[in-house]
């Protein structure tokens, strides 16, 4: 099982009904294959460094997850056919990158802790 992490951005135009919707849909797909979720994190509407699609913003979501390298391709298909989502990249982690994913959730736990205290 390698460890992965897929960021994607889907299109501002959905209602937060839409975008629980598929982001369920992609969160089902690693699921039924035998994929483990480490993280996952909504970042809510961005602003987008360049236009997509003609587009000034999208909703940005990150999954952190434990899966086997042949679920990689199909997952990838199904962004692909999927019309709401703008952009995705997927890339493997490697220790550095998993030390550095848990510090910095981590350290996402500690402020929030504070901020509602």
């Amino acid at each position: 099982m390698n460890h992965y992490e897929t960021v994607f951005i889907l299109n501002p135009v959905l209602s937060d009904v839409q975008v629980k919707e598929t982001v369920s849909k992609f969160k089902d797909f690693l699921t039924s294959r035998g994929a483990e979720f480490v993280a996952e994190e909504d970042w809510g509407l961005k602003k987008l460094a360049y236009e997509i699609q003609h587009k000034k913003s999208g909703f940005y979501h990150l999954f952190e997850f434990k899966a086997p390298g042949e679920i990689l391709l199909p997952f990838e298909t199904e962004f692909r056919r999927d019309e709401r989502v703008m952009r995705f990249l997927t890339i493997t982690l490697d220790k550095h990158a998993i030390s550095w994913a848990e510090r910095r959730r981590a350290k996402q736990k500690n402020s929030a802790a504070t901020t509602n205290a």
